[in-house]
């Protein structure tokens, strides 16, 4: 796994880099990588990074841990890869899209274009065994992420959060609320998407924050690239 990022994440995230956590991770992996299918791709684990620069974080939307089937993950958050089915989650989400700001639900689940507007697509955990859900939880992730999410909290520039369920949800305390809007909502998963996550409009609150503080609104209509 390169920690090379070719961007501002880079001199950010050096110092996570060098700890011994994360060399931790590093061991983990290429013994994972080596003995079982994991996703994302070595390549893409750090992708959210490299299409969303520091400087350039709107919005932060958290997921858990990508998703487990072949094909799917690419490195970002909810989002999957060009010409795959778009998951039962995704597909709520642009539900809830379509009845905030009207756009068509999309049968393209590739969510690169959101990370080029600016929305960090960021998992709480970055990678996982092939059929496993949250087989790669407590290895170190959170520990990193953790440490992501009170960098941009730390930031001179006004920033969206989007937490959606319980585990999302338990980072607020990480955010400087005074400085950054955080939007809290149920999961988008089927099991939840009724109980409110249909109707938070999320995407126009994040907007008009955006606005106001002279950030530039994100178009959510953007997809893969």
């Amino acid at each position: 796994m390169s920690s090379h990022l070719g961007n501002s994440w880079d001199e950010k995230l050096e110092s996570e880099f060098s700890k011994d956590y994360f060399e931790d991770i590093r061991k983990f992996l290429r013994e994972e990588y080596s003995h079982f299918r994991v996703y994302p791709p070595m390549k893409e684990i750090l992708s959210a990074f490299e299409y969303t620069p520091y400087e350039n974080v709107k919005a932060v939307i958290l997921g858990q841990d990508p998703y487990h089937g072949e094909g799917q993950a690419n490195g970002l958050c909810f989002s999957v890869k060009k010409g795959t089915k778009c998951p039962p989650s995704l597909v709520n989400i642009y539900k809830a899209l379509e009845y905030d700001l009207g756009i068509p639900v999309s049968s393209c689940g590739d969510l690169t274009g959101w990370a080029k507007e600016g929305v960090l697509l960021l998992n709480t955990v970055l990678t996982v065994r092939e059929s496993s859900p949250q087989s790669h939880a407590n290895i170190g992730w959170e520990r990193f992420t953790d440490s992501v999410i009170k960098m941009i909290s730390d930031s001179p520039y006004p920033t969206v959060f989007m937490l959606w369920g319980n585990p999302a949800k338990a980072k607020e305390k990480l955010i400087d609320t005074s400085k950054h809007l955080v939007l809290k909502s149920v999961h988008p998963s089927p099991l939840s998407f009724y109980h409110g996550f249909l109707e938070c409009k999320h995407f126009s609150k994040a907007n008009e924050f955006l606005k106001a503080h002279g950030r530039g609104e994100i178009n959510w209509a953007r997809r893969g690239e």
